[in-house]
């Protein structure tokens, strides 16, 4: 065999005559051919593929839903406390001057009653009047 037919070119373009060097290279290239074929396994296994993916998906989905869940309970608080001011609003509004509660809506409805009565007097008054004509 010549020397041409027993070297190889090494990765810088040089002729590699070294059988330890040799031997290097070959195991780089396994090696390297190794990294490939698992990439390739692995893009090639749809199964594994989806259930990291299900797991990527569920992760999110927890961290939104841990998001949402806070910022609901702060909607939430931020709403009771304004109902409650609303409501000690309506409660200060209904109560009378000396403060007791209800005394407003009593006269309210007083006012109301007295209203409906005249009313409905007058239209007694309206409709025997015009009886008589």
């Amino acid at each position: 065999m010549t020397q041409d037919s027993q070297s190889q070119s090494s990765q810088d373009g040089t002729a590699v005559t070294d059988p330890d060097e040799l031997r290097e290279q070959v195991e780089r290239t396994r090696a390297e051919l190794g990294d490939t074929v698992e990439a390739l396994a692995a893009k090639a296994d749809v199964k594994a593929r989806a259930k990291d993916r299900a797991v990527q998906v569920k992760e999110q989905a927890t961290v939104k839903a841990d998001a949402l869940r806070t910022q609901t309970t702060a909607t939430v608080g931020a709403l009771r406390t304004r109902v409650s001011g609303l409501a000690q609003q309506a409660q200060d509004r209904l109560s009378g001057p000396d403060g007791a509660p209800g005394s407003r809506a009593v006269r309210d409805r007083r006012a109301v009653a007295v209203v409906a009565a005249s009313t409905g007097a007058l239209v007694l008054w309206l409709t025997l009047r015009r009886r008589k004509k």
